[in-house]
């Protein structure tokens, strides 16, 4: 079992204002081009392949809230060790090439775990 990467996700009002602290106009981090739009969509900043940093605009069916995802190499193999350990990891979703598992943590930590899907497992 091996951690891979890690994401921050965050949804709020404030998003494009953390964005911008952020990115080129702030701490400078490289952000990735999400193409020209009229408003503000969101902004993520990668740090490598498999960790980056989202931030979204809170909208309809998208409300505020923070995500811890952590990438792993096994997401099965961490959610039956979770599972032994007493969690309730929900899943799992395959999604996006990925298998995912969510959990609320301590404090209303929302998180998940997910792993790349094997080419046959994609679908």
């Amino acid at each position: 079992m091996k951690l891979l990467g890690i994401r921050y996700c965050t949804v709020s009002k404030q998003a494009e204002a953390i964005a911008s602290f952020l990115g080129a106009a702030g701490l400078g981090l490289p952000e990735r081009d999400m193409g020209v739009s009229e408003s503000f969509q969101g902004a993520v900043f990668p740090a490598s392949d498999s960790s980056w940093v989202e931030v979204w605009p809170e909208m309809d069916g998208f409300s505020a809230m923070t995500m811890l995802q952590v990438v792993v190499d096994d997401a099965d193999a961490f959610a039956e060790n979770a599972r032994k350990n007493g969690l309730d990891p929900k899943g799992p979703m395959d999604a996006h090439g990925e298998r995912i598992y969510m959990m609320d943590g301590p404090d209303g930590l929302q998180m998940s775990f997910q792993s790349k899907l094997a080419k046959s497992e994609d679908t």
